[in-house]
C-alpha cells in the first residue's frame, strides 16, 4: 500500500491509500479517485515528503504527526466542519443514490419506512419535493457515488 497526498481543483487536500502508483493512476483515469471534501474528480497528487522507516521496531515511534507535516485533516476550519458532516451523513443515513426523490417522496406519503437517507437529485427533482412539502435539505458535498 502507498499513501498519496492529494488535491482537488477546488484546492482542497487530503490523503489516501492506494495498492501501487499504477493502481492510482487506473482509478483517477476512470474518474473514481474524487475529493473528500467537494467530491470533485479533478485530482492530482500534491507534493510529499517520503517517508522512510529504518525498521519495524520504530514504526510506532516514527508514525506520523502533523508536526511532521502529514495531512490527517482538511486544511481550514470550513473544509474540517464539511469533512466531518459528510462523515456523520454516510455513518447514520442509507445512500440511496439516484432513487433519492422516489425513497424520500415514498417516507413523505407512507410508502415506505421512514429513515435517514441521502443521494443524487436533479435540480428540478429537488424544486419538487420542496413544492410538495418533503422536508429535504441539500448537502454541501457530493456523495461518495465514486469513492476512493
Amino acid at each position: 500500500m502507498i499513501q498519496f497526498s492529494l488535491k482537488c481543483a477546488g484546492d482542497h487536500r487530503f490523503d489516501s491509500w492506494f495498492q501501487s502508483a499504477e493502481a492510482f493512476e487506473k482509478l483517477r483515469a476512470r474518474g473514481m479517485v474524487t475529493c473528500a471534501v467537494c467530491g470533485s474528480d479533478e485530482v492530482e497528487k500534491a507534493l510529499m515528503a517520503p517517508r522512510v522507516r529504518a525498521s519495524r521496531a520504530r514504526a510506532v515511534e516514527d508514525s506520523p504527526t502533523p508536526e511532521d507535516g502529514a495531512i490527517t485533516q482538511p486544511a481550514n476550519p470550513a473544509e474540517q466542519a464539511i469533512a466531518e458532516l459528510r462523515r456523520r451523513v454516510e455513518e447514520n443515513s442509507e445512500y440511496v443514490g439516484r432513487n433519492f426523490a422516489r425513497e424520500a417522496r415514498d417516507m413523505h406519503d407512507g410508502l415506505a419506512p421512514e429513515r435517514a437517507i441521502y443521494g443524487e437529485a436533479h435540480p428540478d427533482e429537488a424544486r419538487k419535493l420542496f413544492e410538495e412539502g418533503v422536508p429535504v435539505t441539500p448537502l454541501p458535498f457530493i456523495p461518495g457515488r465514486k469513492s476512493n
